[in-house]
C-alpha cells in the first residue's frame, strides 16, 4: 500500500510540476497558440521589409472607404480566390497602417517562418500538451479558437481554393472554412462580412492557350513566386488591387433561395457566388478571356444558323458552298480585331508622349470612371461617346487602360484600316465595319454574328452613336445600324443585359479644324492614308488646350425595355425601330447633358452674335456674361479653367482668337486691351468660330426657342401660354439639327427658361395678371442675344427652301441637290440676301433638305407649302437678327 501511495503521490506531484512548467512556458494567456494567427508584432526588421515591399503597390483610397467602421458593424473576413500568403501579408500591413480593419486570422494559412521564436516555442509546447492530454492534434476549429477570436472582433483572411482543397473537404472531411463560418453566423447576431479582394499582377487578359512562361512562372491569374517577385521589383505600379463591396453573410443565408438549404449546400452556393464576384472583379481589369482570330472564325462559321444561312445564300447566288465559306472567312478577317497587350503598352507610351506635347492636360471625370468600372461588373458596357476627332477613341482607351480597365473593342470605319495603322488599331481592339451594308447580306450576317460573339464573351464595345465625326461642333443625329445590331444580340440572348454608357469627349481646340471647315464649305473629304499620317507631325508643334472626358449615368437596356413596357421576345419590327430611335436620341441627349462648356465656346458665341461684325470688349463680355449666367442657372458643367479663374480664361481665349486672326483690333496701334478696345470679326473666320460656338449650343437651344417665341409676340407684355405654338414649331422645324428630350413637354421647357430669364432680369412677372411677364429694357437686348444663336440655321433653311422653290421635283439626285443649294447660297451671300458666312454650311443644307422633303416639299410643284414656310422663316430671321 505504501508503494502504491508513493507512486500515486509521485504521479500527482509530477503532473503538478508538469502543469506548472506548461503554465510557466505558456504564460497567463492560456493555451490557445496556433500558427494561423499572425499578430503583426514580428519585430522591426520584418515590419520594415514588409513595408518596403508593399509601399509601392497602390491601394486606391476610394476602394478602402467601404471598409471604414466595417468591423464595428460586424466581423470582417477578407476573401481571395487562391491561397496566398502574399495577399494576406499585403492587406495585413497596408490596412493596419491605414487604421482600417486588418486580417489577423488566416484560415488554412500557417505563419511558421514569420513568427518570433518565442511564439513558435509556445505553439509547439501548447500542441504537445494538447496531444498528451487528448491524443489528438490541436485544431483551431474544433477547439473553438477561431470562434473565440472572431467574437473578440478579429478579422480573418480566407481563400476559396487551395491545392487539393476539394479532395480534402470532400474525401478527408477537413473543415471547410465557409461551412464553419455559416454555422458560426447562425449562432451569433453580429453579421459576418466577406470582403472579396484581388491583387492583380498583370493586366494581361487570360488566353485559351498557355505559353511556356505561363507553365514555368505561373499564369497572369495565378502567378508564381518568381513572377510576383520580378513584378514587384520591376513594375510595382502595374500591380492593381481591387476590393469589392462587402457581402453580408447573414442576409445571404436568410435569402428565400438559401433559407431552406442545408449548410453544405449553402456553403457550395456561397463559394460559387464569391468565386463569381472575384472573377468579375478580375475581368473588370483584364477583360474577358482572349481567343485567337482562328478560334473566333471557327466558332462563328460553325454555328448552326450560320451554316443554314450560307447554304441558302449559296443557292440564291448559284455559287458553290465552298466559295461562300471562303467569302465568309474573308469577311471575318476584314472585320475582326486582334487585341494584343504589347500593342496596348506601345500605345500607352506613344500616347502619353503625344498628349503631353499637344495638350495642356486631360481632365477626366474620376467619379464617373469609378462608377463605370463598378457597373461593368454587371453586364457588357456599350460606350457611346460623341465623335469630334480621330483622337476620341485613342483618348477613351488610354484613360481606361491608365485606370486599370480593359480597353474596349472599338467599332471603327473601314477607312481606318489602311496600312500601317490598320494592323496597329486592330491590336488596340478596333474592329472595322463598312460604311453601308446594303447589297451585302453575307457580310451583314457575319458582322451581326461577330457582335454577338463579343457580347457573349463579355467584352465592352465602343461605338459612335453619331456614325461619324461632327464637322459642325454640335452633336449629329443618331445613327441606328449598329445600335439595332446590339439590341438584336441582346434579344438573341448573347448577354443578359447591356449597359449603355454616354461619354462626352470635348476639346478646347480640335486638331481637324481646317479639314472640317473645308468640308462644311463644300470641299471633298480627304481619305485617310499614310501620307496624312506623315503630315500629322505638324500637330505636335502646337498646343491645343485641354481635353475633357465626362461619363454619364449608364442606361440598362433591360430597365429601358421595362420603362417602355416592351418584351424583346414579342417585339415586332416596327416596335424595334421605334425603340432604336428612342434609345438613340436618349443617348444623344445624355451626352448633351454632360457636355462641358469651355471658354472657347462661350467667347465664340459672344463674338458671332455681335452686330455688324464690330464690337468693344465691354459689349462682348456683356454677352458672354449673359451666357455664363444662364449656364450657371441650368447647372451646366463649366470647364475647370472657367471655374478657377473665369476672367483669366476668357481673356486668354480673346488673345488666342487675336493671334489666330479670328478677330482683329480695329486700331492696331492699341498697346493694351481695355473695355473700350474695339474688335473686328473677319468674315472668312466666322465658320471656324461657329464650330466652337456649336460645342456649347446644346444648353442654349431651349432658351433660344423661348427667346424667339417671346419676340414673336411683338409686345413687351406677354402670357407664358402664348409661347407654346412658336416653341413647338421651332422644335419640330429643327428636329434634324437639335435633339430634344422626349420626356419633357414644350411647356415644361418654356417654364424652365422663363425662370432663368426672370433670374437674369430679362423679364419680370406681372404682379396683377397671372402667368404674364414684362420684358425689361435690358432684357430685349438679351433676348436678341439668345435668339441670334438660331440665325445661321434659319438662313441655311432659307437657301434650301429657295432651291426647292426654283427647281421641280427629282431635278437632281441627293448629291447634286446639295451642290446646287451650296452654289445658290454663295450667290445669295454675295448679294446680301443672307448675311452670315457660317450659314453656308453643307451640313445645315443637308438637314434643312431632309426636313423639307420629310414634310411634303419636293420641288416647285409644292408652291403653297413653300410660300407658307417662306413667310415663317423670313419672320424668324428678322426676330433672330442681332
Amino acid at each position: 500500500m505504501k508503494i502504491i501511495s508513493f507512486f500515486s503521490t509521485l504521479i500527482k506531484k509530477t503532473k503538478q510540476m508538469y502543469a506548472k512548467c506548461i503554465n510557466y512556458a505558456l504564460g497567463d494567456t492560456g493555451h490557445d497558440y496556433f500558427t494561423c494567427f499572425y499578430p503583426g508584432n514580428t519585430g522591426c526588421i520584418t515590419s520594415f521589409v514588409l513595408n518596403r515591399i508593399f509601399s509601392n503597390i497602390r491601394l486606391d483610397r476610394k476602394k478602402t472607404q467601404r471598409l471604414l467602421h466595417l468591423n464595428e458593424k460586424g466581423i470582417v473576413i477578407y476573401t481571395g480566390k487562391y491561397k496566398s500568403l502574399f495577399d494576406f501579408l499585403y492587406f495585413h500591413t497596408i490596412l493596419k497602417n491605414a487604421a482600417l480593419p486588418y486580417p489577423e486570422l488566416g484560415f488554412d494559412l500557417k505563419f511558421f517562418f514569420l513568427l518570433p521564436v518565442k511564439r513558435l516555442f509556445k505553439i509547439f509546447i501548447s500542441g504537445i500538451d494538447f496531444f498528451l492530454r487528448t491524443f489528438h492534434f490541436k485544431d483551431p476549429y474544433t477547439t473553438g479558437y477561431i470562434t473565440g477570436e472572431l467574437i473578440k472582433g478579429r478579422s480573418g483572411f480566407l481563400s476559396l481554393f487551395k491545392n487539393k482543397g476539394f479532395y480534402k473537404r470532400f474525401v478527408q472531411s477537413e473543415t471547410d472554412p465557409l461551412h464553419y463560418l455559416i454555422n458560426f453566423q447562425k449562432q451569433t447576431t453580429r453579421p459576418v462580412f466577406f470582403v472579396p479582394q484581388t491583387i492583380i499582377f498583370s493586366s494581361k487578359p487570360l488566353r485559351t492557350t498557355s505559353t511556356i512562361f505561363d507553365i514555368l512562372l505561373g499564369s497572369s491569374e495565378k502567378p508564381g513566386k518568381i513572377k510576383r517577385f520580378l513584378t514587384i521589383l520591376r513594375n510595382p505600379n502595374k500591380i492593381c488591387v481591387e476590393i469589392s463591396d462587402p457581402i453580408n453573410l447573414k442576409k445571404f443565408i436568410a435569402d428565400p433561395a438559401m433559407r431552406n438549404l442545408d449548410t453544405d449546400s449553402q456553403a457550395y452556393a456561397l463559394r460559387a457566388y464569391l468565386t463569381d464576384v472575384l472573377n468579375t472583379q478580375r475581368r473588370s481589369v483584364t477583360g474577358p478571356v482572349l481567343k485567337s482570330r482562328d478560334e473566333i472564325t471557327e466558332e462563328i462559321l460553325t454555328l448552326a444558323d450560320m451554316h443554314d444561312f450560307m447554304e441558302k445564300y449559296a443557292k440564291e447566288q448559284n455559287q458553290p458552298l465552298i466559295k461562300i465559306r471562303k467569302e465568309a472567312a474573308a469577311c471575318i478577317k476584314e472585320i475582326a480585331s486582334n487585341y494584343n497587350l504589347r500593342i496596348i503598352h506601345l500605345f500607352d507610351k506613344v500616347l502619353t508622349w503625344m498628349f503631353n506635347h499637344i495638350f495642356e492636360g486631360v481632365v477626366v471625370d474620376e467619379n464617373g470612371l469609378d462608377r463605370l468600372k463598378e457597373e461593368s461588373k454587371k453586364a457588357p458596357v456599350i460606350l457611346a461617346p460623341c465623335h469630334k476627332s480621330h483622337l476620341d477613341y485613342l483618348l477613351l482607351s488610354y484613360v481606361m487602360f491608365k485606370n486599370n480597365m480593359p480597353c474596349p473593342q472599338i467599332a471603327a470605319g473601314k477607312n481606318l484600316s489602311f496600312w500601317p495603322l490598320g494592323p496597329i488599331f486592330r491590336g488596340g481592339g478596333a474592329f472595322f465595319l463598312r460604311r453601308t451594308f446594303r447589297g451585302a447580306p453575307l457580310y451583314s450576317k457575319i458582322f451581326s454574328a461577330y457582335i454577338e460573339k463579343l457580347l457573349s464573351q463579355g467584352f465592352n464595345i465602343e461605338f459612335f452613336i453619331e456614325g461619324g465625326r461632327s464637322r459642325t461642333g454640335k452633336l449629329l443625329s443618331p445613327k441606328f445600324g449598329l445600335l439595332s445590331m446590339l439590341m438584336n444580340a441582346h434579344k438573341n440572348r448573347a448577354c443578359d443585359d447591356l449597359l449603355f454608357e454616354p461619354v462626352y469627349v470635348g476639346y478646347d481646340r480640335v486638331l481637324e479644324e481646317n479639314a472640317y471647315l473645308n468640308e462644311i464649305e463644300g470641299g471633298n473629304k480627304n481619305p485617310e492614308n499614310l501620307s496624312q499620317l506623315i503630315r500629322a507631325r505638324k500637330f505636335l508643334k502646337t498646343k491645343y488646350g485641354k481635353v475633357y472626358i465626362k461619363f454619364g449615368k449608364p442606361l440598362s437596356l433591360n430597365a429601358y425595355l421595362k420603362e417602355k413596357k416592351l418584351n424583346p421576345a414579342t417585339m415586332g419590327n416596327r416596335d424595334h425601330k421605334a425603340l432604336c430611335k428612342s434609345l438613340g436620341y436618349r443617348l444623344i441627349n445624355s451626352i448633351n447633358s454632360i457636355s462641358i462648356v469651355t471658354s472657347y465656346g462661350i467667347v465664340a458665341s459672344g463674338v458671332l452674335n455681335c452686330p455688324r461684325n464690330r464690337f468693344t470688349k465691354k459689349e462682348l463680355m456683356s454677352r458672354v456674361q449673359s451666357y455664363m449666367d444662364l449656364l450657371i442657372f441650368f447647372n451646366a458643367e463649366l470647364a475647370d479653367t472657367l471655374t478657377i479663374d473665369p476672367d483669366y480664361a476668357l481673356n486668354k481665349v480673346i488673345d488666342t482668337f487675336i493671334s489666330r486672326k479670328f478677330i482683329e483690333l480695329a486700331d492696331e496701334s492699341d498697346s493694351e486691351i481695355t473695355e473700350d478696345t474695339r474688335f473686328i470679326v473677319k468674315d472668312n473666320k466666322r465658320p471656324a468660330l461657329d464650330y466652337y460656338k456649336n460645342n456649347a449650343i446644346s444648353f442654349f437651344i431651349a432658351p433660344a426657342y423661348t427667346a424667339v417665341a417671346i419676340l414673336n409676340t411683338d409686345t413687351f407684355q406677354f402670357a407664358g401660354e402664348s409661347l407654346s405654338e412658336t416653341y413647338r414649331f421651332l422644335q419640330n422645324f429643327f428636329i434634324d439639327e437639335f435633339s430634344f428630350d422626349e420626356d419633357k413637354t414644350c411647356e415644361e421647357n418654356i417654364i424652365n427658361c422663363l425662370k432663368a430669364f426672370t433670374d437674369q432680369g430679362i423679364i419680370v412677372p406681372n404682379l396683377s395678371i397671372p402667368d404674364t411677364y414684362n420684358i425689361t429694357s435690358e432684357g430685349y437686348r438679351k433676348l436678341k442675344c439668345f435668339a441670334g444663336l438660331l440665325h445661321p440655321f434659319l438662313e441655311s433653311c432659307k437657301v434650301a427652301l429657295i432651291y426647292f422653290e426654283t427647281h421641280p421635283k427629282d431635278k437632281h439626285d441627293a448629291k447634286e441637290r446639295i451642290k446646287k443649294i451650296q452654289s445658290l447660297g454663295i450667290k445669295m451671300y454675295k448679294k446680301q440676301d443672307i448675311v452670315l458666312k457660317e450659314s453656308l454650311s453643307k451640313i445645315n443644307y443637308i438637314n434643312a433638305s431632309t426636313f423639307f422633303m420629310g414634310n411634303g416639299i419636293y420641288g416647285s410643284e409644292n408652291n403653297d407649302l413653300i410660300a407658307e414656310y417662306k413667310k415663317k422663316i423670313e419672320r424668324l430671321i428678322s426676330l433672330s437678327a442681332c
